[in-house]
């Protein structure tokens, strides 16, 4: 069976009626026959039909045990903290999503644990940042927001000579491009706002894990803490993910047209796509993804943060928001954005110039997405004309 009539079936038609979409069971408690004997369910903070359907599916499409459903993308990486305790350590990637960031920095740290941030596409630099007390190593591949890629089986080797979990953030591969549990990961977490959903209607997060026993214990925090997605945004989900497979294909296909675009123009500095052979992560997607994504991230030559500004406050289609994974295209910039929390030294150095811009691509014509880009550069110059000038830059 292929794995898109696989995810379609996968979405069960509903036992009571037959009704063929999931149904959104709205209610906040169940019946039971006497104390502890119910139908499988007591109050919907524990569990709920819809929410229980959306989670069978993801945990199926990454090819794990156990999927849990969060509130945000937060709630997830929260919840998978709360594995660890005062003393431990976490070797987490340099280029990290700046919501993680402020969460590690900002929240964990003052409980006692310290966090280690590495290149982790540098294996030799894993191990080194591991000592007696790292109990967690945190990937993004590919990263947010320079694309970086990192040896998902060869670090899950790394995490288990060491004995240690091994979690990666699949938000920008999504399940279709990568299944980082069957390369050896123990735990996945998604964004479920981004590719998911797919159109940007929604906020969540899911946590899926290798083993039953990881999963029932993040599956307690998810219950004790109460950071639940709701039955209708369930629904949402599972009615995003029915075209996910659909979608992923046509945003790969446009952004690998927009990287090539990007390359050649005389303004761009440097495009991060792990689509392009110039990208030193190239090979490596090649083998452990089936695809190479929707999100593009450029630098100018004019590495400024008025130049950015200028661009990304000039294109049409490309909509400057927050988030990514819609059908429909958005832009930003980081610096000032998504990796604000980021303290400048410690964002630079990780690749995230004051120029950097990220494209979320969308399902637009690929063409018109291009002529938007090419107009964006003309009406950036005018705006910066001392900046961006045709002569030096445009």
């Amino acid at each position: 069976m292929s794995t898109i009539t696989q995810l379609i079936h996968s979405i069960p038609v509903d036992e009571l009626t037959g009704a063929i979409a999931v149904p959104i069971y709205q209610t906040s408690t169940f019946v039971q026959e006497a104390p502890g004997v119910n139908k499988g369910f007591d109050y919907a903070r524990t569990n709920n039909p819809t929410r229980q359907t959306l989670e069978n599916i993801v945990a199926q499409l990454e090819g794990g045990e156990t999927g849990i459903a969060f509130s945000s993308g937060l709630a997830a990486i929260d919840a998978i903290l709360k594995l660890l305790q005062a003393g431990d350590e976490i070797v987490a990637v340099d280029d990290i999503y700046g919501g993680a960031f402020r969460l590690f920095s900002k929240v964990y740290e003052k409980f006692g644990i310290k966090v280690h941030y590495v290149d982790t596409a540098d294996l030799q630099a894993v191990v080194n940042a591991i000592t007696p007390a790292t109990r967690l190593i945190w990937l993004e591949t590919p990263t947010n927001p320079t694309l970086k890629i990192s040896d998902i089986s060869a670090i899950a080797a790394i995490a288990k000579a060491h004995q240690c979990w091994l979690c990666v953030d699949n938000t920008f591969a999504s399940p279709v491009l990568q299944q980082p549990l069957l390369q050896g990961a123990d735990i996945v977490v998604h964004s479920a706002t981004k590719y998911l959903g797919g159109h940007s209607d929604l906020i969540a997060g899911v946590v899926v894990t290798r083993n039953k026993t990881l999963g029932a214990e993040i599956k307690f925090y998810q219950n004790a803490c109460g950071a639940i997605l709701s039955p209708f945004d369930s629904f949402l989900l599972i009615r995003g993910i029915e075209t996910l497979h659909l979608r992923v294909k046509q945003h790969c296909a446009n952004a690998l047209a927009i990287a090539q675009f990007l390359e050649q123009h005389p303004a761009v500095d440097k495009v991060f796509y792990p689509g392009l052979s110039s990208h030193p992560g190239h090979d490596l997607a090649k083998k452990q993804q089936k695809g190479f994504g929707g999100i593009v991230s450029f630098t100018l030559k004019e590495d400024t943060d008025e130049a950015a500004q200028a661009f990304v406050t000039s294109t049409h289609y490309f909509k400057l928001a927050e988030s990514l994974g819609g059908i429909k295209s958005l832009l930003c910039h980081p610096a000032s954005m998504t990796h604000k929390s980021i303290p400048d030294e410690k964002r630079r150095a990780a690749g995230v110039a004051d120029s950097l811009i990220r494209l979320s691509v969308g399902l637009e014509e690929s063409d018109d997405l291009i002529t938007d880009l090419e107009q964006a550069f003309k009406s950036a110059e005018k705006k910066l004309p001392s900046v961006l000038s045709t002569s030096n830059i445009l």
